[in-house]
């Protein structure tokens, strides 16, 4: 007789089955990477024929959305946006009951917060989540994907999902993926704009992108290491200029305007973040450190002007 003692029997094997729904290179990377660890794997797209290369290295085809979701307990959703998931699976066709959801469409937190009503109405469990990846860094631990709803919900499938890269559940709020998603993105493209800036400013000179390029990598990551220490001054609320005080910032915020303008390229970025400086200063927060703008980033757009 099984001792069912053994294991939890809310932990799935390795080799439990997943399903996919929605096969363009994001979908199909995460059919590749269960099918690399080793799971059984169902997949379903509206145009069949990109399911092909999967079932050439043996995934299961589908006839009907509705039997790719009845294939297991688990089935990644890997759609345009949320409006299709609803077109796909609100149909009397599609049993829902019993099955976990784990929603990786890109949406926002409103919309993920419904999505998890929405299964829960139809007897489904859901988890919304992130991709912090792009499709050829799927199944490596570069990967990130970030997951909200019902804990219990996650460490169940946690095993299965693991074979998509590093798995991190960040809380019982189903919009927490999307935010954090949204967040991240606001972090590259200030990281990128940044530099372009820079790059910008010193092509005039002829120094091209490539020679700024390690230079400006590496004080990306001097001042990734601020980090920390500017988040306990924003969760305190005190903002001691222990490195430099917001005035100084703005002075070499001028010159930076001042020197693109010689140089005649875009000034609107510099422009805009001295522009927050300045408020922040008249409101005064001269004296304090940087991370006092944190008070100019979350008001609502409106107050801003």
């Amino acid at each position: 007789m099984k001792n069912t003692h053994d294991a939890p029997e809310s932990v799935e094997t390795v080799a439990a089955p997943v399903t996919v729904v929605g096969l363009g290179l994001m979908g199909q990377a995460l059919a590749r990477a269960f099918l690399k660890a080793g799971h059984p794997t169902t997949v379903w797209n509206r145009t069949a024929v990109k399911a092909d290369p999967l079932v050439a290295v043996g995934a299961r085809r589908a006839p009907t959305v509705g039997d790719a979701l009845a294939s297991g307990t688990l089935t990644i959703i890997c759609l345009a946006d949320y409006p299709a998931m609803y077109e796909l699976l609100d149909a009397d066709n599609v049993e829902l009951a019993g099955t976990t959801l784990v929603n990786l469409t890109s949406g926002d937190a409103t919309q993920a917060r419904a999505a998890a009503r929405w299964a829960e109405r139809r007897g489904a469990r859901y988890l919304d989540g992130a991709i912090m990846a792009i499709p050829s860094g799927i199944g490596t631990a570069d990967a990130v994907i970030l997951h909200s709803g019902q804990r219990a919900d996650f460490v169940v499938h946690e095993a299965t999902l693991a074979a998509l890269g590093t798995v991190t559940h960040l809380g019982e709020d189903h919009g927490l993926a999307a935010l954090y998603d949204v967040a991240g993105l606001a972090m590259m493209w200030s990281v990128l704009n940044a530099w372009l800036q820079g790059t910008a400013l010193l092509r005039t000179v002829g120094v091209d992108a490539a020679t700024y390029a390690p230079f400006a990598r590496q004080l990306a990551a001097g001042v990734a290491e601020w980090l920390p220490g500017y988040a306990e001054q924003i969760d305190r609320g005190s903002f001691p200029a222990e490195v430099a005080a917001l005035e100084t910032d703005a002075r070499a915020m001028a010159h930076l305007i001042e020197e693109s303008e010689a140089a005649g390229i875009n000034t609107e970025l510099p422009k805009l973040i001295k522009k927050m400086a300045d408020r922040s200063i008249a409101a005064g927060h001269g004296g304090e450190q940087y991370p006092v703008l944190i008070e100019e980033f979350a008001k609502p757009g409106d107050a801003a002007h």
